[in-house]
């Protein structure tokens, strides 16, 4: 339905016959600033999650990826973020960031009586770094999970002949984990870009889109002209061009599958 509301001018009477109006809705989405800025900004926002997402979830997995005293302990501890409500998390971040907050607290303490308060929140230009920062912190452990899957189907033999061939330490890793990953790389890839570009509730709880639009993405956008400035079909056909955008990174997932990545299951 949401489909055929784009190609049509729909009012407040969802009920009324609809009025088509072809193409009108897309050509003014292809010439609406707003629109492209905020798909810069969900650019933006997906090329500062996913890379440090990956590394970090990887790097994690092999660091956790051991036979230790108390590691099933500290592979939960990783994973409770997971586990918090976002809006639990939003509320928690919101008073760190804040100007008499937890960082700028123990800032001001460092740095004496000179420190000058930041605004992470209401500088545009630190505002969707502080937001990335919190998906990062609640995505992590879900990701490490899938590594440490794969990391434990990894047969020990190869390890002790790398180690016979001379490969040691972090050696090893760059010549048995990193290509035998490879294919769960591409999948946390691909699925954590497709999170990344339907991020809604943590700019939604943090931000408000703001300052200055700094924070708005797509689905905000979305969410702002449907509900909030009430134009259905527009916010129709918005959603249809972030409906493309998922639509090719899942075609995206689908092609790797073919190529011997591995599955997962919702």
């Amino acid at each position: 339905m949401a489909l055929v509301m784009s190609f049509t001018r729909t009012g407040l009477d969802l009920d009324a016959p609809l009025q088509f109006i072809g193409l009108a809705n897309l050509r003014r989405l292809s010439t609406d600033p707003l629109f492209l800025k905020v798909l810069s900004t969900t650019f933006l926002y997906l090329l500062g999650v996913v890379p440090p997402m990956v590394a970090g979830s990887l790097g994690l997995a092999v660091l956790l990826n051991r036979a230790l005293p108390g590691i099933h302990w500290l592979r939960g501890a990783f994973y409770t973020p997971v586990l918090v409500s976002v809006v639990v998390a939003a509320i928690a971040f919101r008073w760190i960031y804040a100007e008499n907050g937890l960082l700028n607290g123990w800032a001001g303490y460092l740095l004496g009586n000179n420190y000058k308060a930041i605004g992470f929140l209401s500088d545009p230009k630190l505002a969707l770094i502080a937001v990335m920062f919190v998906t990062l912190w609640k995505g992590i452990g879900y990701y490490m999970v899938i590594f440490l899957a794969g990391l434990q189907g990894i047969s020990k033999d190869l390890y002790e002949a790398a180690e016979l061939d001379g490969s040691r330490g972090w050696r090893q890793h760059l010549d048995i984990t990193l290509p035998l990953m490879r294919p769960y790389v591409a999948l946390v890839a691909v699925i954590s870009s497709i999170a990344a570009t339907k991020v809604f509730e943590e700019v939604f709880l943090l931000t408000q889109g703001g300052p200055a639009d700094s924070t708005r993405t797509v689905v905000y956008y979305v969410y702002d002209l449907a509900f909030q400035e009430l134009d259905i079909s527009y916010a129709c056909a918005a959603g249809l061009a972030l409906f493309l955008v998922v639509l090719l990174l899942s075609l995206l997932q689908q092609g790797l599958k073919g190529s011997g990545l591995p599955k997962l299951q919702d």
